[in-house]
């Protein structure tokens, strides 16, 4: 049966450049790292792959590339997952990357040269073809977020936005989204309130009708004006790296409502698909098959903790 599942991802791809370390470096301390590795990852890119992978949503993508040699190890994993690449060639400009350190208890702190993911312009926009949500991220510039947004709402396509990394937000462009996701900290950043406001107050603040907030070990929630909230603990899992997990919960999310899912089964899946991708090491490579996905939620239900 062909998969009616079509969504549009326009956002960033970066190379990692991961290191091991004992912690992350506080400001100004050098820490003695161990292997360094080279990952597939950026915003964009790493939802795109969660969707058709473990979303097993058709997924097309918009991205911007530069003429450099990482282009190629860019590319490839995103035809690997059967992604349709949109590709935008930017002539002298490297492509984006991202330097990792990675503490032994699995967090993170990560910092992103973007590159060519700067040049993806408002006219780079390809037609939805089918599409009934596009996805976006804050890693292409901010004008080419909006324009998109208003694209899409003009032809009736559904826009999620995961406002990461956290920076204020136009009206002119929260007013085009249908679904935002954020992190707590995120969501302080867009809200303006006072320390101490709640997470639906803060959601109400914001002033989108439907905003889902990962809260990392303890799960998530999805907020909606005028209805019951749904909360979604956490899968317990032995953390490796929770590099691009938020990610893949992003792109899952969005995937199953391209298919048609209730949101709280959306949540359900992205939470256990991002718990899944903290097991493995790298943002992309530790991504589930919608197999491996299902079979882990198989599991769980029955109480069995493998």
């Amino acid at each position: 049966m062909p998969n009616t599942k079509k969504m549009l991802v326009a956002g960033s791809a970066n190379l990692d450049f991961v290191v091991r370390a004992a912690h992350v470096p506080a400001p100004g301390e050098t820490v003695l790292g161990r292997e360094l590795e080279l990952f597939p990852g950026g915003k964009g890119a790493n939802q795109a792959v969660a969707a058709a992978r473990a979303g097993g949503a058709s997924v097309r993508m918009l991205v911007a590339l530069g003429d450099d040699s990482f282009a190629a190890q860019l590319e490839a994993p995103l035809r690997d997952a059967g992604i349709d690449a949109r590709i935008v060639r930017i002539a002298g400009s490297a492509s984006g990357s991202a330097f990792i350190c990675i503490a032994d208890d699995g967090e993170n702190s990560i910092t992103v040269a973007p590159g060519a993911n700067l040049h993806l312009l408002p006219e780079h926009l390809p037609a939805f073809e089918g599409a009934s949500h596009l996805l976006m991220q804050l890693e292409i510039p901010l004008a080419s977020v909006q324009a998109y947004a208003q694209a899409a709402r003009k032809a009736g396509v559904q826009v999620v936005l995961n406002a990461a990394p956290a920076q204020s937000l136009p009206r002119e462009l929260l007013d085009n989204i249908d679904v935002l996701i954020v992190n707590e900290g995120e969501l302080a950043t867009l809200a303006g309130t006072q320390a101490g406001t709640s997470l639906s107050a803060q959601c109400n603040v914001v002033g989108v009708s439907c905003v889902v907030v990962t809260l990392g070990a303890r799960g998530a929630l999805l907020w909606r004006r005028d209805q019951p909230m749904i909360e979604q603990p956490a899968f317990p899992v032995e953390v490796v790296d929770t590099t691009g997990a938020g990610d893949v919960f992003c792109g899952v999310f969005t995937a199953e409502l391209a298919g048609g899912a209730e949101p709280a089964s959306a949540m359900k899946h992205a939470a256990a698909a991002s718990a899944l991708a903290c097991t493995k090491l790298g943002a992309q490579s530790g991504t589930p098959a919608r197999g491996e996905l299902e079979r882990f939620l198989v599991e769980r239900s029955s109480g069995n903790p493998a």
